[in-house]
């Protein structure tokens, strides 16, 4: 069949392609691969070559048994196939997905001798698909709204609340403990507001001194003060059009209070040394984890900006208060720290879960996402128990008299007993047992010797 597509510079061509290109005789050896196909597969040709293309295991691949000749490919018998998706084995046991054009080969007297098959690499796409439905899951979890995740009465009423203040230009306030999710309220106002086209700009008061920040909210003219070398616009001007998010607001000095609280009533701004004013089209979304009532009783807010900033007041629950949320959230987290860090974790134990949901949280829900990142460095994989928590879970774990080492038996004679099922079901094929696994060959051999496993003489315990 390679006299068919003889000459040294068909080769050159062959060689220098970068989709993948196999050649196969009608018994399903593969007689020629190119190097972009050795890179796709991670084998090298000589691997390949002489061996049947059942070594790699495409899922979309079928034969018929031929009368008297063993099997025969299907290609073979429908001559071709066109922009087939399917999914092939690579040497590591990762699977590969590509794109599938094949062809039947005649020689000059019109025999089938063989087939061509090219495969265009679709892992990339595949990766960016991922990512994109990765981030349309989260934004629109079943159990949340724009990001944020419960399925509690309250937090459900702070979804309501917050899809109807998105559409108001009043201005909004949040209220919470640190780590509640209080930038995602601010985030999603602006998303579903009549306003998501124009900027959505962000000021953390907490962070500046009064100097910086009165410039950094609105801006400086030319020589204002040393340093000044050019004119600056602030925070509030480039917000035009859009939302200003002034998060941690009671920080605010008091002189400042009084020029925001003449933004909101005037809506104009004056620049730093400058007394041109300038109009103001934006909608200010506050957030604050203080008690301002107390605030403004101790003479720290001003009382006139307390009501003209919280229009429409959003609170946030603690995480303690909203605990049937713990769950949902532990299961989104680790969706998300196992995407960004290619960990194969797929969840936590019930223990697991029934300490996350007897701790109080004092760091809310950012502390259970520190939480689950510490617990993702410690577990090997699978799912999340006890001992992969930060250590103050341990004194809770023996007031709860949770049996750790009860379950952790358990679990690994659950494993041994899912290693032999599917060696049983795979007539001892190792390749094939770790399909049914949905593990590598690399990590079937590894839980193997784990668990003291030898195929030849266990597979019938």
């Amino acid at each position: 069949m390679l006299d068919l597509l003889a000459g040294e510079n068909s080769y050159k061509i062959f060689e220098t392609m970068t989709e993948g290109l196999m050649l196969i005789a009608p018994s399903g050896k593969i007689l020629y691969v190119n190097k972009a196909m050795e890179n796709l597969l991670l084998y090298e040709g000589r691997e390949l070559i002489g061996r049947s293309c059942d070594i790699l295991e495409c899922d979309s691949c079928s034969v018929l048994k031929k009368r008297g000749k063993g099997k025969y490919c299907t290609l073979f018998r429908q001559g071709e196939v066109r922009n087939l998706k399917c999914i092939l084995r690579r040497k590591d046991g990762s699977p590969a997905t590509v794109l599938k054009n094949a062809t039947i080969l005649k020689d000059e007297n019109g025999a089938v001798v063989g087939a061509v098959e090219n495969l265009t690499d679709l892992s990339s796409l595949e990766e960016k698909d991922r990512v994109i439905n990765f981030l349309k899951r989260h934004l629109h979890y079943e159990d949340g709204f724009q990001g944020m995740i419960g399925s509690s009465e309250v937090m459900r009423n702070i979804f309501d609340l917050t899809n109807s203040a998105s559409r108001s230009d009043a201005p909004v306030i949040i209220y919470g403990e640190s780590g509640t999710g209080k930038e995602l309220v601010a985030s999603a106002l602006h998303r579903l507001g009549a306003r998501h086209d124009g900027p959505y700009v962000k000021v953390n008061c907490a962070a500046l001194n009064e100097n910086l920040l009165e410039s950094e909210l609105f801006g400086c003219a030319k020589s204002a003060f040393t340093g000044a070398d050019a004119l600056r616009s602030g925070r509030i001007e480039a917000a035009n059009g859009g939302d200003l998010f002034l998060d941690e607001i009671s920080d605010i000095p008091h002189n400042l209070q009084t020029k925001l609280l003449r933004v909101l009533q005037e809506h104009k701004i004056e620049r730093v040394g400058d007394h041109q004013p300038i109009p103001i089209n934006a909608r200010i979304i506050s957030a604050t984890n203080k008690d301002l009532p107390k605030l403004i009783r101790e003479g720290h807010f001003r009382e006139d900006l307390y009501y003209r900033i919280g229009v429409i007041p959003i609170y946030l629950p603690p995480l303690r208060e909203r605990k049937e949320d713990i769950p949902a959230l532990t299961e989104a987290f680790i969706e998300r720290i196992s995407h960004k860090t290619g960990k194969k974790i797929h969840g936590a134990s019930r223990e697991t879960l029934e300490l996350l949901c007897q701790y109080n949280w004092p760091g809310n829900i950012r502390e259970l996402i520190n939480a689950m990142e510490y617990s993702f460095v410690l577990c090997p994989g699978d799912e999340i128990l006890p001992r992969h928590l930060p250590p103050h879970f341990a004194a809770q774990t023996k007031m709860l008299n949770i049996p750790l080492i009860k379950s952790q038996l358990n679990k690994a004679e659950d494993e041994r007993q899912r290693l032999l099922k599917a060696l049983r079901s795979a007539k001892g094929n190792k390749s094939e047992a770790a399909r049914i696994l949905g593990v590598s060959r690399v990590t079937l051999w590894k839980n193997l010797k784990k668990h003291q496993i030898e195929v030849n003489r266990n597979i019938q315990e």
